[in-house]
């Protein structure tokens, strides 16, 4: 009676969502900060049992893909809530109305991938797992990292950066990571209904062999160490572009730096921003910052070192800062420096604002700083709603949200110029822009030693967004061989070696310094050199060759 009554259950309409809500919900484990890799696999076998039981009811079957989808995305995206609560003014009811709004987009997409594969009719479990699942999946995925400039947010492949699997990464990039993953899901399915089991059994040996000794191999050579010092300034979000608190927030990154302050500098800190002296001094030592100490150290260091600040930590208007900022550069070139750090670049003749990131200090020849050296990064893939607003004329009227500072960003250009250090030359990538790898490929060389990525989560609080967005930039680090560092405003600051193993973090909510010493790499992956083609010709292949063996299925059954 009892088991009767549990599969008249799972036979209605309601227990079906029901059982695909639970399956989709659990994937958030899959990815950071639970790191429960393996939670991915009774998710996706349990949906693909369930989708083949709803082909019984055709009209279920997408109604069922779109609730394990929703519930995916509701589950591993809720931390967005936190800039609009937070910063945006919006009412609870309104805020959460906009993220299952966004979420429900984003779960079209592999919605129809289920949809559509369950739909193409075949006699063979077999082809619909192995062959039609994987390559519907894998289009749709690329659609949803670039239609309305994409939203490339938990790829599956992110989960497994500590498994086998993971080497397939240098050579596929992290989608080659999914694919092994749907492959191994499918194949599990098919042991567990017992059809195809040799050839099941076969391929997840397959892919955990070979994804572990690809993982042995080596694409890029290391170069020789050089100094790096990551700072993390923790500044509060709500005083950050409040003018009257750029002087402190200034002086914290100068101090944490180890930088030289002298008496023009600080006077330069006050330029132009209407603020007294005093009051100054008073937020200094309210922060725990002695002026006295530092104010005319004289530390002269001749050791190199790159010194890395967050995006935009200098929370004013390049044009502005000019006093500043032509002060500082030559103190840093004295004591052998090198300063890399976030800004917000004005055109004065569009009247454009740019997200920029700019060097200062010890610079090759004919690259040191000045308002038109070419030695900067302008970022390209800009944050919907943070940097540039989407229908801004109905929208921006709507609420606090879509009028939140500096949102109003112009692009700087996809493929630019690596920023170049006296040491090596570094591929940035501005906050949200590390989850385009294609875009990164586009702007990464055989003579690129490092991967920046600058970062500002504190719009996110203590979420899980700001360990979802570290564990994107780690994968980045694997695909191309290369160690990535990433500085942070307030967490979680990071640098990972040319494996994607961790040499040091901060942890949140600090203001501290990592220092490190890395290893530039040079040279090139399969992926850097070939990008997303081997995928998108094994899509063609794969779903071409289900169509044709469908048609010899159905004219030997004939």
């Amino acid at each position: 009676m009892k088991n009767t009554a549990n599969k008249n259950i799972f036979a209605s309409l309601w227990g079906q969502l029901l059982l695909a809500a639970l399956l989709g919900a659990i994937q958030v484990f899959a990815f950071a900060p639970f790191a429960q890799w393996w939670v991915l696999y009774p998710s996706f076998i349990g949906i693909f049992l369930l989708l083949n039981q709803t082909l019984i009811h055709g009209k279920r079957l997408f109604l069922v893909s779109f609730v394990f989808n929703l519930t995916m995305f509701v589950c591993t995206l809720h931390w967005i809530y936190v800039s609009m609560d937070l910063f945006g003014g919006m009412p609870l009811i309104v805020s959460a109305f906009l993220i299952v709004l966004l979420c429900a987009y984003l779960a079209l997409f592999p919605t129809f991938a289920l949809w559509l594969s369950y739909k193409i009719p075949t006699q063979s479990n077999s082809i619909r797992l192995l062959m039609i699942v994987p390559s519907i999946w894998l289009i749709t995925d690329w659609l949803r990292g670039w239609v309305l400039t994409g939203f490339p947010w938990a790829y599956l492949g992110y989960s497994h950066a500590d498994t086998p699997l993971v080497g397939f990464a240098p050579i596929l990039g992290v989608q080659g990571v999914t694919l092994a993953i749907l492959l191994v899901c499918a194949s599990l399915t098919l042991l567990v209904i017992r059809n195809s089991v040799p050839l099941a059994s076969s391929l997840i040996v397959l892919l955990i062999a070979g994804g572990y000794g690809l993982k042995q191999l080596s694409f890029t050579t290391l170069q020789d160490p050089i100094s790096v010092k990551l700072v993390q300034g923790n500044i509060d979000q709500n005083k950050k572009w409040l003018t009257a608190h750029l002087p402190t927030s200034l002086f914290k990154y100068l101090q944490l730096s180890g930088i030289q302050i002298t008496p023009a500098i600080l006077d330069s800190l006050m330029l132009g921003q209407n603020v007294k002296s005093p009051s100054v001094i008073a937020d200094l030592k309210a922060s725990g910052l002695s002026l006295e100490e530092t104010k005319y150290q004289q530390r002269v260091n001749d050791n190199k070192e790159l010194i890395i600040w967050p995006e935009s930590a200098i929370a004013a208007l390049e044009i502005n800062m000019q006093a500043y900022l032509q002060l500082l550069s030559p103190v840093l070139e004295a004591n052998n420096k090198s300063l890399i750090t976030g800004i917000i670049n004005y055109n004065v003749f569009d009247k454009s604002y740019l997200n920029s990131i700019i060097m200062l200090g010890k610079l090759p020849e004919g690259l040191g700083y000045s308002e038109v050296s070419p030695n900067r990064y302008a970022k390209h893939q800009l944050l919907p709603i943070g940097e540039f607003v989407p229908f801004e004329d109905l929208l921006r009227p709507l609420a606090p949200y879509f009028n939140l500072p500096m949102s109003s960003f112009k692009r700087g250009g996809a493929i630019q110029e690596n920023l170049r250090s006296s040491e090596t030359s570094l591929a940035p990538a501005l906050c949200y822009e590390i989850a385009f790898p294609e875009l990164l490929r586009q702007n990464i060389h055989k003579d690129t030693g490092v991967i920046l990525t600058l970062s500002n989560d504190a719009w996110f609080g203590d979420s899980i967004g700001p360990h979802q967005h570290l564990e994107i930039a780690r994968m980045r680090a694997i695909e191309f061989a290369k160690p990535v560092l990433r500085s942070t405003n307030n967490g979680i600051t990071a640098i990972f070696n040319d494996k994607g193993e961790e040499m040091g973090r901060l942890p949140q909510n600090v203001a501290a310094v990592l220092s490190q010493e890395i290893q530039p790499a040079y040279g090139e992956t399969p992926y850097q050199r070939f990008g997303q083609l081997p995928l998108f010709i094994f899509c063609f292949l794969s779903f071409a060759g289900a169509l044709l063996l469908n048609n010899k299925g159905y004219q030997k059954a004939r």
